[in-house]
């Protein structure tokens, strides 16, 4: 048994609250303890996910891939009537054809143009009293010649000459109409009948009317110069005998002095 009690335990000094650790550990090759700082007492800011190309998370669902269009076998033979052009453009031309004509057939359809019947009876009132010549009007026309248009030039104008235009549907469904001015006739005929070449004469009513013919417009014309130089034309598709039962039927139209005043509607009771 030794007689050489244990040394005793060499006490460490801890270092007093508050004060600065020393940096005798550092030099001894010891580990360097960490500095507390005021921010690292702070809890640290979550991190944000990166934008971008960044990852997905791993907890996020993933899409499902999309699947390959499915593939439709098909027979050689219907290959073929798909892939040749002809064949299959002149099939679709045909039933388009079929189409068109199926509307066509049965797509209501008027023949000709149905023209509107106008009362010219204001425009010879105005006429007769108004122009500087005495006005023709046709009197005792068939039932069948329908007046379809009235058009006046020049009236109450000083120093022009005064026109009038008055259309007819024929009887045989053919236009004709007479033209009337007191413009020089020398300009005026030839201007209405489309011509300066005349056909000939043609006697109507005991009166003699020269003949014009216009070829492209398919226009027969009828003229005729009055004494006081008024002229009168007769022109359009109808025949020649159309256009002379139109001329023989002019009348000279006196003037009629005031417009008639229509007689007021009687009161009941009255």
């Amino acid at each position: 048994m030794s007689d050489k009690s244990p040394a005793p335990a060499q006490e460490t000094e801890e270092p007093a609250a508050g004060s600065v650790p020393s940096a005798e550990p550092a030099e001894r090759g010891g580990p360097e303890p960490a500095r507390e700082d005021a921010a690292d007492e702070r809890d640290p800011a979550p991190e944000r996910p990166a934008t971008g190309d960044a990852a997905p998370s791993a907890s996020a669902p993933s899409a499902p891939a999309p699947s390959a269009p499915a593939t439709i076998e098909v027979s050689p033979a219907v290959h073929k009537r798909l892939t040749t052009g002809l064949g299959g453009f002149t099939m679709a031309m045909g039933a388009c054809l079929l189409l068109v004509l199926a509307v066509f057939v049965i797509t209501p359809r008027h023949a000709k143009e149905v023209l509107p019947t106008v009362d010219y009876q204001s425009h010879l009132w105005a006429l007769r009293n108004d122009a500087p010549f005495t006005v023709y009007a046709p009197e005792g026309l068939p039932a069948r010649w329908r007046p379809t248009s009235s058009r006046l030039h020049g009236l109450g104008e000083a120093r022009k000459p005064v026109a009038w235009h008055l259309g007819f549907v024929t009887p045989s469904d053919e236009y004709a109409a007479l033209e009337q001015s007191n413009e020089k006739a020398s300009e005026y005929v030839p201007r209405m009948t489309n011509n300066r070449k005349t056909l000939g004469t043609q006697q109507v009513a005991g009166f003699t009317w020269t003949k014009y013919y216009r070829k492209d417009k398919k226009a027969n014309s009828l003229a005729r110069t009055l004494p006081d130089g008024v002229s009168l034309v007769v022109t359009g598709t109808a025949s020649y005998e159309e256009l002379a039962v139109l001329a023989a039927s002019l009348r000279p139209q006196p003037k009629q002095g005031a417009k008639p005043i229509a007689p007021a509607s009687p009161t009941p009771g009255s």
